[in-house]
């Protein structure tokens, strides 16, 4: 007998199992990526037929992928299986084990489950526990994983308790903390750009390198979310965890092989050499703003001093990066929605040609694009034709659309439950990086609410307040976008 591997999702009526996790598990079935023998079991506490729930989950992949070839979705539809429970009480999970098992017993041993948690992170805890309590986390038949969305804790105490209650419950290596920034190509590419060409490698330091600025700009506000983003703030919901993933993959250093703990080791050697700050330093170098009207979004409460945009300097403390600016920034409501990473290069150290006067040399810049506009833009100077000695600058650039064709990119959840049904850690974040990611935001966040540095307006539409243009002025440094936006 072959076995059985069962995904299990808990909170599968939810949005977030509608959105991303069905239609990824349904290009991976497609695609002939999940195990041969494979069954999903959705979790929620509200009770659905389950031939109405398979019904509701085929109009969500083509809702939110595309309509399903109806010989493949008849294939996944006979795998899908609901039932209704409670799954933060012991006798709820005891009744879904009932279930797994009768899944199983036909199939045999091993018996291989990933639970899935889509569900608030206030109940994390006490799944955990009852999990445990219905013996469902033991692994005498096969191994037993568990995924953890994000948020993982609101602050570096409540993230310490969590890691502890997992830990209690589950080894390390059976706990998968997802980050979806981390499951798109354009991310993971950040490390072959580096590691795969040997041109590049050699200039990735402080010798070379002048500043970094990573952008996570959003076009749209905060919508039926004002009550959520409230309680949160951009430096919880984008910063601690996207914004630092994006930073370490830029700053890490080679892992000496592509083994997951190694490269996870790597990861969290860059957190634990991001400058702190005082109080005092956070006022210097960090900005905070709210777009113009916030405080009326639904949900939002009056006179709300939540922060919708950021922008932080840090610094790495290492060989590679010493004094070496990293500039951050996030916010909602900005001009157009980008995400990307520049390297800045240092100017040449002498300008050799005759210039007209007022014109300089623009030092190069490589613009790592994320989404929407995935790809790469290398900006250097050439030579204007039939001038004596014009300068322009000029891209090369690449597109993944243009190279792979449209659609060539699948979404980020199929390689990251790919990797947790493979027991491929990579790409998920370990117990220690997530406290020492929140090591580096907790003094920000303390100051941000006692109102240092303070709040400023911005325009809708805008790339935030003019404080976050002074914070690179001051410094002859501006905000750059290469990505198809303009600062």
């Amino acid at each position: 007998m072959a076995g059985l591997t069962t995904f299990v999702i808990f909170g599968a009526s939810g949005d977030l199992s509608r959105r991303k996790l069905i239609p990824a598990l349904f290009h991976l079935y497609r695609k002939g990526r999940l195990p041969e023998n494979f069954a999903l079991l959705g979790v929620a506490r509200h009770p659905i037929a389950e031939e109405a729930y398979r019904d509701s989950m085929r109009e969500a992949v083509a809702e939110f992928s595309k309509p399903p070839e109806p010989a493949a979705w008849a294939g996944f539809r006979e795998r899908l299986h609901y039932m209704a429970a409670d799954p933060t009480q012991t006798e709820g999970l005891r009744s879904v084990e009932a279930r797994l098992r009768e899944l199983e017993a036909e199939a045999g041993d091993p018996t291989q489950r990933l639970y899935y948690f889509a569900i608030p992170p206030e109940i994390y805890q006490p799944i955990l526990e009852c999990l445990a309590q219905a013996g469902m986390t033991r692994e005498d038949r096969g191994w037993r994983r568990v995924v953890i969305e994000k948020p993982f804790g609101r602050d570096l105490a409540s993230a310490r308790a969590l890691n502890q209650a997992v830990h209690h419950v589950l080894r390390e290596d059976q706990v998968y903390r997802i980050d979806h920034y981390l499951g798109k190509e354009t991310v993971q590419n950040v490390l072959v750009f580096r590691f795969a060409n040997s041109i590049f490698e050699p200039l990735w330091n402080r010798n070379y390198i002048d500043h970094v600025q990573i952008t996570v700009a959003e076009s749209v506000g905060v919508a039926h979310r004002g009550a959520f983003y409230d309680s949160v703030g951009v430096l919880r919901d984008v910063f601690q965890n996207h914004l630092l993933q994006l930073l370490v993959l830029v700053g890490m250093e080679p892992p000496s092989s592509f083994d997951p703990e190694m490269v996870r080791n790597e990861r969290a050697k860059v957190l634990s050499a991001v400058r702190g700050m005082s109080e005092a330093e956070v006022g210097e170098n960090t900005v905070r703003g709210q777009y113009q009207g916030f405080g009326g979004e639904p949900g939002v409460k009056p006179g709300s001093q939540t922060a919708t945009y950021g922008a932080l300097r840090l610094f790495i403390d290492n060989w590679r990066w010493q004094a070496v600016p990293f500039y951050l920034r996030s916010g909602k409501h900005m001009a157009e929605k980008t995400t990307e990473i520049l390297i800045q290069f240092k100017s040449v150290p002498h300008q050799l040609f005759p210039l007209t006067p007022g014109r300089e040399i623009r030092p190069n810049a490589l613009f790592l694009c994320i989404q929407p506009d995935e790809g790469m833009h290398l900006r250097f100077e050439m030579k204007v034709p039939d001038t004596e000695v014009d300068l322009r600058s000029v891209d090369m650039d690449f597109h993944y659309a243009d190279d792979f064709g449209p659609g060539a990119l699948p979404d980020a959840y199929e390689r990251l439950l790919l990797d947790a049904l493979e027991g491929d850690a990579s790409l998920y974040t370990r117990a220690d990086a997530i406290e020492l990611a929140w090591q580096i935001v907790d003094p920000i966040v303390r100051s941000w609410e006692t109102g240092s540095p303070r709040l400023e307006m911005y325009a809708p539409g805008s790339w935030g307040p003019p404080a976050a243009e002074t914070l690179l002025r001051r410094e002859g440094r501006e905000w750059a976008l290469g990505c198809g936006g303009e600062t």
